[in-house]
């Protein structure tokens, strides 16, 4: 044993604090929770404001960013399934997904800056951003957020414990979103506005922050499934145990169970659905809400950051009761009526006429609703990977967490391409200044912008609370971990 060579991952540098087999506080609080959310800082920000400065601070055309951002989706889709399976073939010490994690501190520290450099102008200009654009979403985000997406159902086989590291999660990239509405349109609007250099500054200490808080997750979160399907008898038992199936087995048995297709179809539902609004809302509170609330026509940044605070402190709220309602009444039931109660909020908004009191008080209970499902999500998925195991004898976590990083990723792409062709097509005049407020804008685009923001997540609400009311796995979990827990015996 002495003689035995170390590895890179018995450094103090590079081995886990979490020692524990049960999972803690330090672990849930650093990496489930402070490390995600500096790594996704920036894609909270794209999200919600990176759509209005390629139009209003690059001025780019709407067509080029129409196919710029279509054509980078399949790009996105390919990275995630490659980078999906590269982590369920990484066998280290470290797991199979904590070794990306590290990885993407560097990757997408450096990728979320270099959008924001653009040292050329005209085509050499477009050509910049379109390698920029694609190194952050189609590379170093896909290596990030499907390693983070599989740590949770690897972390442990404990689903309330899943149910809250999930949550936790959530939390951390609804806070990171909550951090791109409300306090990056406020710096734009009085500091940053059109000045690129600024832009970059801003940026640039983000990324920092977020390669910091990456290296934290790293430090504090453990794969205790990974380490369970590894033989602690040696490398050849260990590769005996770890047996990989191919894609084509981890594709047939989820497209086979319909339960899979449920939770990825109601995903979809709603994270496109939030990304077309998210993208929308900068545009929306420029040209359809009555900014003279605060007293000027070009107040925007302080209407969405009023919108951003009344969605943020209902689902911070919720945030303490998500978990202990979906472990006494299951996760199936608290997600669907709280999709039920983002129906009845988006509702209100959608009445609310351009008046910003009403919309406010819509959006906040729109997201109130929304609560269960955004926390619970990755909680459903890991119990829906534990029961294909259960039925196929196999693992599909690279797979299914593959997938669902790319839902995630293309989400933001597709939608802002959807959005930039219906700004084309309803007349948007990039030119226009935020003083003169609604007049800036026809009132098609204004219509157009409305449904964006508020019409178009309603429906989606709508049809994901009939989606997981078909959502039936849990009622036998406990008994097929029961059988898992015996096979491993």
């Amino acid at each position: 044993m002495s003689n035995q060579k170390k590895s890179i991952w018995d450094s103090p540098l590079t081995n886990s604090k979490i020692k524990t087999s049960e999972v803690k506080m330090p672990e849930m609080l650093i990496g489930y929770f402070i490390g995600p959310f500096g790594a996704l800082l920036s894609s909270g920000i794209f999200t919600s404001i990176l759509q209005s400065y390629f139009t209003d601070v690059l001025k780019l055309n709407l067509s080029f960013l129409t196919t710029l951002q279509l054509f980078s989706t399949i790009l996105i889709v390919a990275a995630n399934l490659i980078v999906g399976q590269l982590i369920e073939r990484t066998k280290t010490k470290a797991g199979k997904a904590r070794p990306w994690i590290l990885l993407s501190a560097l990757t997408l520290s450096v990728a979320s800056v270099l959008m924001f450099i653009v040292p050329f102008e005209g085509v050499a200009k477009m050509v910049w951003v379109a390698i920029a654009y694609n190194l952050f979403y189609s590379v170093a985000y896909p290596i990030y957020n499907t390693a983070n997406s599989t740590l949770v159902p690897v972390s442990t086989r404990d689903s309330q414990k899943r149910g809250a590291l999930a949550s936790f999660t959530n939390v951390a990239g609804l806070g990171v979103m909550g951090a791109g509405s409300m306090v990056f349109p406020i710096l734009v609007s009085f500091a940053l506005k059109e000045d690129q250099r600024l832009w970059f500054v801003a940026m640039l200490a983000i990324a920092i922050f977020s390669a910091l808080t990456i290296y934290l997750q790293f430090m504090f979160t453990r794969e205790r499934v990974t380490e369970e399907l590894m033989s602690a008898d040696g490398a050849a038992a260990a590769g005996e145990e770890q047996k990989v199936a191919s894609i084509g087995e981890q594709f047939k048995a989820v497209t086979s169970e319909k339960m899979w297709w449920v939770a990825i179809l109601f995903y979809m539902s709603f994270q496109w659905s939030g990304a077309l609004k998210n993208g929308s809302m900068a545009y929306f509170c420029k040209w359809v809400l009555d900014n003279t609330f605060f007293g000027s026509a070009d107040a925007w940044g302080a209407s969405q950051s009023l919108l951003a605070i009344m969605g943020a402190i209902p689902m911070a709220v919720a945030a303490v009761f998500v978990v202990p309602l979906a472990n006494k009444f299951g996760k199936r039931m608290v997600t669907f009526w709280g999709m039920v109660i983002g129906v009845i909020g988006g509702v209100i908004a959608g009445l609310g006429g351009g008046h910003i009191v009403p919309t406010a008080i819509g959006v906040a209970i729109k997201c109130f609703g929304s609560s269960p499902a955004a926390y619970l999500i990755l909680a459903i998925l890991a119990d829906v990977i534990d029961h294909i195991e259960f039925k196929r004898g196999l693992r599909t976590d690279g797979l299914t967490m593959s997938i669902y990083s790319s839902i995630m990723v293309a989400g933001t792409p597709i939608m802002n391409a959807v959005f930039s062709a219906v700004l084309n097509a309803s007349g948007y005049d990039q030119m226009a200044s935020v003083a003169m407020g609604k007049a800036g804008q026809a009132v098609g685009t204004q219509v157009a912008i409305g449904a964006s923001y508020i019409w178009v997540e309603t429906a989606a609400y709508a049809l994901c609370a009939f989606l997981i009311f078909m959502f039936t796995i849990e009622k036998d979990l406990p008994e097929e971990q029961k059988v898992l827990k015996a096979r491993k015996k």
